[in-house]
């Protein structure tokens, strides 16, 4: 299509004109009284790095979010290494990878884009041969979505949410996409088995057969829909709404937050198994639920409101095995919920040298995820100029972030039991909102009281809190009044 290709060039030239040649920043730096803390800190640092392109490779900055030997970034490992990519510098890669996956989306492919990318700029042959005949896992779209607003939060770039390349990708997504491969609401449980399939259609090629899984588990040769599809849905259409409201279209913004809604009342209504106490994760062509894989992603797409469905959940995923891939995620969202002696855990498991396939890539960004903003608490959100920071750890220890890079700024962190301290090295100001865990009345702030704020989030969690304006240049501290 003629207009794509234009917009798909104009978003290249955005980039490289924005700072796609930029030097490469620095990562972190994170230290702290917790020997093995630190440790998992630097092991994970230094294997994520390893996997840092070259800025002259065709493709542009980039770095692997694949299986190692294909010189590769798929887009639910980038969706998922996002963060962690932005604690250790990668902010000219990051841009640079979203805008390679938004800008290729095409109607021969159905309104996909390319699953796989490789360092030669080129859809990686393990998951594609032609626009017909492909790998894509339908998630991806929305996962996209979502990923670029939280790089605008994180950041404060407005490229990832106005740049046209990205508005074109997000419209197109809620509407041709999704109702190309049959995603309304209504219809999940009713789709084709194979929409959009190649003609003739080959079940045993998996280019015919995988063109379109309707989830990331992909254990399942007759999947219809994955409930993390529905979770993915669910949260891209909700990602999509904050952009649209940000972007100053209330009128959108109200649209799809109720479709949003629909997806979220059509999971809890017909995924929820009573008997086990636990959701399914797939429904296969014989019209037939079942469980595997997928839980996680209820997580990850914050897609849960019911705190007893949450806790059966997050209890079978602590309890089973899953590969490494599964695990990266639970540093980070077990703090996210409140178990931060599990999110521990999982960090130490995870940088150990005796755990099998710790070398993936997922794992090591999500290792930095899991320490940033699950144990640090760190929460950018660039709509207000505004970070939050809790310390999300009962040890006795101190932790810090030194040369933290978000909101277009720089700070450094530090958290002790009852205790933090910002300072802005940026050239803007940063409302600083220090939370404590629990109900607590005063915040101690620059040696002066202030009433807190309390919050109780679905899980029954307290937290307390204050904003503080950090000026540049300055430090704030808060503490719990004793």
């Amino acid at each position: 299509m003629r207009v794509l290709a234009g917009i798909r060039a104009g978003a290249i030239v955005l980039l490289m004109g924005s700072g796609m040649a930029m030097a490469q920043s620095a990562p972190a730096v994170f230290t702290s009284s917790d020997t093995a803390l630190q440790q998992a800190y630097e092991r994970a640092r230094d294997m994520a790095l390893s996997y840092r392109g070259s800025s002259t490779d065709p493709v542009g900055p980039w770095y692997e979010a694949a299986l190692p030997s294909r010189n590769a970034f798929c887009v639910r490992d980038v969706s998922h290494q996002l963060i962690g990519a932005e604690v250790l510098g990668m902010h000219a890669e990051n841009r640079n990878i979203l805008t390679h996956f938004v800008s290729n989306i095409s109607e021969s492919k159905d309104w996909c884009t390319y699953w796989e990318i490789n360092k030669f700029a080129k859809p990686a042959p393990e998951d594609y041969r032609n626009d017909q005949e492909f790998w894509y896992n339908l998630n991806a779209n929305f996962e996209l979505i979502h990923a670029s607003w939280r790089m605008y939060l994180w950041t404060g770039d407005t490229t990832y949410i106005t740049a046209p390349a990205f508005r074109q990708f997000f419209d197109l997504t809620v509407t041709k996409y999704t109702d190309r491969w049959h995603l309304q609401p209504e219809t999940l449980l009713k789709r084709p088995a194979y929409p959009n399939a190649p003609v003739p259609f080959n079940f045993n090629d998996y280019f015919h057969r995988c063109r379109g899984l309707p989830s990331y588990y992909e254990a399942i040769a007759d999947i219809g829909m994955g409930v993390d599809l529905v979770a993915a849905m669910y949260r891209g259409l909700s990602s999509y709404a904050a952009i649209a409201e940000r972007n100053g279209d209330k009128g959108t913004a109200g649209t799809y937050r109720a479709r949003a809604a629909a997806y979220h009342q059509h999971m809890e209504a017909q995924w929820w198994d009573k008997e086990a106490g636990l959701y399914n994760t797939y429904y296969n062509h014989k019209g037939r639920f079942g469980k595997g894989e997928g839980e996680t992603y209820l997580l990850w797409y914050n897609a849960l409101s019911d705190s007893s469905r949450a806790r059966r959940t997050i209890a079978h995923l602590a309890s089973s095995k899953w590969n490494v891939e599964n695990l990266s995620y639970l540093s980070y969202q077990m703090s996210r919920y409140g178990y931060f002696d599990e999110a521990y855990r999982y960090i130490l498991f995870l940088t150990d040298p005796s755990t099998e396939r710790r070398e993936y890539p997922e794992v090591s960004f999500g290792v930095m995820e899991g320490i940033v903003q699950g144990i640090m608490g760190v929460e950018p959100d660039a709509r207000y100029g505004r970070l939050t920071t809790i310390y999300n750890s009962r040890s006795p220890h101190f932790c810090e972030l030194r040369g933290l890079k978000v909101l277009s700024s720089e700070i450094n962190l530090r958290h002790a039991p009852g205790l933090s301290r910002l300072t802005n090295d940026g050239k803007a100001p940063i409302t600083w909102r220090a939370a404590f865990n629990g109900r607590i009345a005063r915040i101690i702030v620059n040696g002066k009281p202030r009433k807190a704020i309390v919050e109780t989030d679905f899980m029954g969690n307290q937290r307390s809190r204050v904003d503080i304006r950090v000026a540049p240049g300055a430090s704030a501290t808060a503490a719990i009044a004793r």
